[in-house]
């Protein structure tokens, strides 16, 4: 990581280290550029994404005329309920400093209702670059206040976590920016900077035409991002804002909470297009968030594990004369009830890591209080990361031994207290996964 090199985000790589175990590893600051993320309904088809197990195409360049939209295929969408994800703590986002394919992951199919890097930081790393956009502002129009009703509005129907049935009158939106919750839900209440997974269903009112939602693509994926930072277009950032997990949402945004006077062609949005969106939010973590659930202790060679309270990093205690391990090895401590883990997804963790042989800690997002992101399997984190947190279960605890040839090698990042050719040994509590923007540094 280049802010925090004691971040498993850094690894050998033939192009140059890598950042966080995540990427390189986890753990920087969140600080930076901004983006909104449209579901993949919402914005066709776009460059940088490939299937799981695919090479992952470099992002292309976003014209200068119109906001970039970020979006990326992973996870099927769930047809479970809230009870399956009971394990999953109300926690949510890891400071880290990204690679180029986490944000390439998130450019593809799907819709992103993210308005890209209003800015950058002096301190962003070469790859931070290739993947930040020019300065947008999404509307110069001020955004209206939110109300909760209107004279005249859309027609909803069908249920939570389904594709939304709605039906347009025929009169025009008189141009209010309206959240009215169409179903209450009574999970964790969304707060700034918390990770929401939602799902949407969405049209444009001024042409009566479909706007393709997560329900039409991708599966059914979830869109996963971050509420309140200003980082999405108000219609999806201002709107979930006090709401509750398990809230289905009936959201009409005038171009001035949308993408503003220059519309969005890719969505089939004109400049002066009203969009109706139904969103189902799904699920709603924290920034201190941990999973929860009946624990199983780990094998005998593997380390203890004591997991502290108040948001400390947990303590991991290896066996005496612990030895190297020849591979990966991954004990599972808490079995979550969630979908398992795809490449290709933005997945939200909280970690601790040491170093196996003595136990000394080294890095862990508690101590930050903020959780961390990364695509699985886009090669951004340390090679352990990667194969150890695909095919796991979202609302997992995890505990992963990882040999040095898949951590950082002979070339700990500088800084750390990370010896070279060191085996490491990581908790790590799997929040959440779906489509989205990991955070950027």
């Amino acid at each position: 990581m280049a802010e925090n090199p004691s971040d498993p985000t850094e690894a050998d790589s033939p192009s140059g280290p890598l950042a966080d175990p995540v990427v390189s590893g986890p753990g920087a600051s969140i600080a930076g550029r901004e983006s909104i993320v449209v579901p993949p309904a919402i914005l066709a088809q776009q460059a940088g994404w490939s299937e799981p197990g695919t090479d992952v195409p470099g992002p292309a360049a976003p014209k200068s005329d119109e906001p970039q939209v970020f979006a990326s295929t992973v996870r099927k969408q769930q047809t479970t309920s809230e009870a399956d994800y009971e394990n999953v703590g109300s926690g949510g986002k890891l400071g880290v400093v990204l690679g180029v394919v986490l944000a390439v992951l998130l450019v593809g199919s799907g819709i992103g209702l993210y308005v890209v890097n209003k800015g950058s930081d002096s301190k962003s790393t070469a790859a931070d670059s290739a993947t930040s956009q020019p300065s947008q502002t999404p509307t110069k129009d001020p955004v209206p206040p939110i109300k909760t009703d209107a004279k005249v509005l859309p027609q909803v129907s069908g249920d939570f976590g389904k594709k939304a049935d709605i039906t347009l009158p025929s009169q025009k939106s008189d141009g209010s920016f309206v959240v009215k919750p169409l179903s209450q839900g009574d999970g964790a209440k969304v707060n700034k900077g918390d990770w929401i997974s939602a799902t949407y269903t969405a049209k444009d009112w001024t042409t009566g035409k479909d706007i393709p939602g997560t329900y039409d693509q991708d599966q059914g994926k979830p869109q996963l991002f971050q509420a309140g930072l200003g980082n999405l277009i108000p219609a999806l950032d201002s709107s979930v804002m006090g709401q509750k997990a398990g809230t289905r949402l009936l959201v009409v945004a005038p171009p001035a909470a949308g993408f503003g006077d220059q519309g969005n062609p890719k969505m089939g949005l004109g400049p002066k297009d009203d969009m109706v969106i139904v969103i189902d939010i799904q699920r709603v973590n924290s920034p201190g968030a941990r999973v929860s659930g009946d624990v199983t202790p780990p094998p005998a060679d593997f380390a203890a594990v004591k997991v502290n309270g108040d948001g400390k990093a947990d303590t991991i205690t290896p066996p005496a004369n612990a030895a190297d391990p020849s591979d990966l090895k991954t004990a599972v401590l808490i079995q979550g009830k969630g979908p398992k883990v795809e490449n290709g997804e933005l997945v939200i963790v909280q970690y601790t890591g040491v170093t196996l042989k003595d136990g000394k800690e080294f890095d862990s997002s508690l101590d930050k209080k903020t959780a961390f992101g990364f695509v699985v399997g886009g090669g951004n984190v340390i090679q352990g990361w990667d194969k150890g947190v695909a095919g796991q279960n979202v609302g997992s605890r995890i505990e992963l031994e990882i040999p040095a040839a898949q951590a950082y090698g002979a070339n700990p990042p500088q800084g750390s207290n990370i010896p070279a050719n060191a085996s490491l040994t990581f908790v790590v509590d799997i929040l959440d996964a779906g489509i989205g923007q990991p955070p950027q540094g």
